[in-house]
């Protein structure tokens, strides 16, 4: 065996016997660990208690044919009303914070302060933080998960509209201002880059927008130009409630805040000069884009020259705001890829093609790893640890709190509870974190996607990710799974 082998084998050893005995005490006395959930996903509740239709109710009762079992969510899992019995759940399992979204439309039905408040809204948030804080949770909230206003949608065309970033601060400074006393973690968008290319470039989330030559044939939409609006206005809308909370609250409320993005680790297919170079490209068109305007004030060289004037340019005055206008970063990981060099196009122009890159996830005949329930979900626990280093050597080494990362399961309408691959996920996935902590990565938290099983966007109810089992059959029960019981012995 040649040495680089046996020490490939060696490394991959101690990896697997790091994972069997991993437990809190391996990590800093200071790091969080958390679960995460988002409101259209899990409160249900949706008319009531005084709130407005999102773009989620309109598109899964307009377009029921866009989730796979037809479903919404009207009801998800009810958290709304059983809040309380699911913060329970996480304290008996022993986690140190809880990772949340607000319903914009349940605070500001008319989405915007003109349309007044809806101070039930708001109780219910303020009770919901108490709750947490009583059973020593620390509230991790995030302002947008995706579920926009219907109203702003139906006024101005939502994140299509320069409207959008002046509503969102204003939104934004309506939390602080209620829930800053309490709220220590202001995550202020949810993925964007999810919420750009599958909501404008391939009409496949809420609101559905895409250009008609794609497979749902859109309506309305133009996937060549409306996803890096979208991208621009989310980046403004971002730095302005950032600006509004440290120019009024963060000194007196002593908090911090973020912006959660998402990206798979890519990888070139071989060591061609082409694939390593289009696996530079899929990051910056995935990744890059809001990092690099976060960090420099402008967008990445490689966007800039492939996308001409169909990407918007920031101002000066927009490039000293975006740059800098994070405490932390929010970063979700679930799965890698490949990347193959492609050939541009001009025609048919979406992210990919733009970047000239296509990604797979098969090379020399062999997966990258096990295949989830989910189609786009393969499993390589690696993957969040190249992608850490990533940042910290690209981008001056960030605080990072892993906002989500976790695995799905399908659901087969029978009660299963013994998850093993979620188990070996989890520790996997948790090894490699510990790795880029010793490795100088400036990671303070891990939050598991997600607590209980939930309404999963267009997968709608066929697949799991919770570590709590969901009974949509009778009444919503919640029942521990074996992750859920690995997570215990794991943090006490």
């Amino acid at each position: 065996m040649r040495a680089e082998a046996f020490s490939l084998v060696v490394f991959l050893i101690m990896l697997v016997e790091l994972a069997d005995s991993l437990n809190r005490g391996n990590f800093p006395v200071d790091f969080l660990f958390g679960t995460a959930s988002s409101s259209y996903q899990y409160e249900g509740a949706a008319k009531e208690g005084g709130r407005g239709p999102s773009i989620w109710d309109t598109f899964t009762h307009r377009h029921p044919d866009r989730i796979r079992d037809r479903s919404s969510g009207d009801l998800a899992v009810d958290s709304y009303h059983r809040y309380k019995e699911d913060i329970g759940i996480m304290k008996d399992i022993g986690f140190d914070a809880y990772r949340f979204s607000i319903s914009w439309s349940r605070v500001l039905p008319g989405g915007n302060l003109r349309g007044g408040i809806n101070r039930e809204g708001i109780t219910y948030y303020s009770n919901l933080i108490d709750e947490l804080l009583s059973n020593g949770l620390q509230p991790f909230v995030t302002l947008f998960h995706w579920d926009l206003p219907q109203a702003l949608e139906d006024e101005y065309g939502g994140f299509l509209s320069p409207n959008i970033v002046k509503d969102f601060a204003d939104y934004a400074e309506l939390c602080y201002r209620e829930f800053g006393d309490r709220v220590k973690h202001w995550i202020t968008l949810n993925e964007p880059v999810t919420y750009t290319t599958q909501g404008y470039a391939y009409g496949l989330f809420a609101p559905g927008r895409c250009s008609k030559w794609l497979p749902f044939n859109c309506s309305a939409g133009d996937s060549s130009t409306e996803p890096y609006l979208v991208t621009h206005h989310q980046i403004l809308a971002h730095a302005a409630a950032v600006k509004v909370y440290r120019d009024k609250y963060q000194i007196s409320q002593k908090g911090q805040i973020g912006i959660t993005l998402n990206s798979p680790w890519v990888m070139p297919l071989s060591q061609s000069k082409a694939n390593i170079n289009a696996a530079s490209r899929a990051l910056s068109f995935l990744y890059d884009r809001f990092m690099e305007p976060l960090n420099s004030g402008s967008y990445p060289v490689e966007m800039v020259n492939n996308t001409g004037e169909r990407l918007p340019k920031f101002s000066k005055e927009q490039s000293l705001m975006v740059k800098g206008s994070f405490d932390f970063m929010g970063l979700n990981y679930y799965t890698s890829s490949y990347a193959v060099n492609a050939p541009c196009t001009r025609e048919n122009q979406t992210i990919f093609t733009d970047a000239c890159v296509s990604l797979t996830t098969t090379r020399d005949g062999a997966q990258i790893g096990p295949k989830a329930a989910s189609d786009w979900l393969y499993i390589y626990p690696r993957g969040i640890q190249d992608l850490l280093l990533y940042t910290k050597e690209k981008f001056n080494n960030p605080v990072i709190y892993i906002t989500e990362n976790g695995v799905d399961e399908l659901n087969d309408n029978t009660k299963s509870l013994e998850d093993n691959m979620r188990v070996d996920y989890i520790s996997n996935h948790l090894s490699y974190v510990h790795s880029a902590i010793q490795n100088g990565v400036n990671v303070k938290g891990y939050f598991v996607w997600s607590l209980l099983d939930n309404f999963e966007w267009a997968d709608g109810y066929t697949v799991r990710f919770g570590i709590v089992y969901v009974d949509y059959k009778d009444g919503l029960g919640r029942y521990p799974k074996k992750s859920a019981e690995w997570f215990q012995k794991f943090l006490h």
